[in-house]
Parts: structure tokens; sequence; C-alpha cells
């Protein structure tokens, strides 16, 4: 396994495992689908680079991601394409 290490952890090299020295938490790096609701519209990210725990689905994000992220939010950047979805109250 390719690793570095910084400060005591582990830090995740593309495409590989690790284990967090802190928690023996198993971080795998991979792209997910991040789905936001902001000023009343629903916006959907899809291939946002995460680092996920497979036991709890939990993701993390680089700073950069986040930044990535709301950047194409508050910029209204042009979508890839558009989707319909249904909308259903919890009660």
């Amino acid at each position: 396994m390719n690793q570095t290490e910084l400060d005591g952890l582990i830090t995740l090299i593309k495409g590989e495992m690790i284990m967090n020295n802190y928690q023996d938490e198993l971080l795998v790096e991979t792209t997910v689908t991040y789905a936001i609701e902001f000023k009343g519209k629903v916006f959907v990210i899809e291939n946002v680079p995460a680092r996920v725990n497979p036991d709890t689905g939990e993701n993390f994000f680089a700073p950069d991601t986040v930044e990535r992220i709301q950047q194409i939010i508050f910029n209204a950047e042009e979508p890839k394409y558009f989707i319909e979805t249904p909308v259903y109250d919890f009660v």
C-alpha cells in the first residue's frame, strides 16, 4: 500500500484504502453524488471526490472539494443535465 504519514495520520493516496491511526477507521477514496438544498432549490453534483467509511457510509471531503461545491452552486454554473424527482412529506 502506498502511504505517507503526516502528523501521526496516514493520509490516503488515490484509489487506495487506509486506516486512520486515531480511530482505526477505514476510509476508501472514491467519488460520490452529493445533494444539497440551497435557497429552496435542490442541487445534485455527481463525481465528487470523497473519502468514504465503508462501514458507516460517512463521507469526508477535502477543503478544496467543499470550495468547488460552493463555487458551482453560488455561481449558478450551467448544469450537465436536469432531473425530475418526487418530493414526499414524512408525516
